[in-house]
């Protein structure tokens, strides 16, 4: 069985209440339910922080270990050098996700420090990106 971690970032645990126009109205909580039941063959872990540091050392944590990880790093994707070098440190295959185009969002979220280090970049999907960085890493 496949392990997989989904990394979320800071203000990710607002979903379902912040600006439902661009990133819905559910909650990550009752979408990781949906994943897990389209998924029944993997082992699918969740983990959010807003903190910087929270999220390098749970990268560093399983990035030996788990067979992928699913990195949607929220606003840090467009300012933190640490957590693209955290990726870049690291052996488990990373997937970078965002729920909005982030391209057609404010000229500072044209940049990535991860997109580099990953294996790929899914975005602009909704929710929906998820199940798509799953089915990458499956593949």
């Amino acid at each position: 069985m496949k392990k997989l971690l989904i990394v979320n970032g800071p203000n990710l645990n607002l979903l379902g209440k912040r600006e439902p126009e661009i990133y819905g109205s559910q909650t990550f909580e009752d979408y990781l339910q949906v994943l897990k039941t389209k998924f029944p063959q993997v082992s699918l872990e969740y983990f959010q922080s807003n903190v910087e540091g929270e999220l390098i050392n749970k990268i560093h944590e399983v990035g030996f270990s788990y067979d992928g990880i699913i990195l949607n790093a929220g606003a840090y994707t467009h300012t933190s050098v640490a957590i693209g070098d955290a990726v870049k440190g690291i052996e488990t295959p990373v997937v970078e996700v965002h729920i909005s185009n982030t391209f057609s969002r404010e000229e500072i979220r044209h940049q990535s420090y991860i997109s580099a280090n990953a294996k790929g970049v899914i975005l602009g999907f909704g929710m929906q990106s998820y199940e798509l960085a799953i089915k990458s890493l499956l593949d």
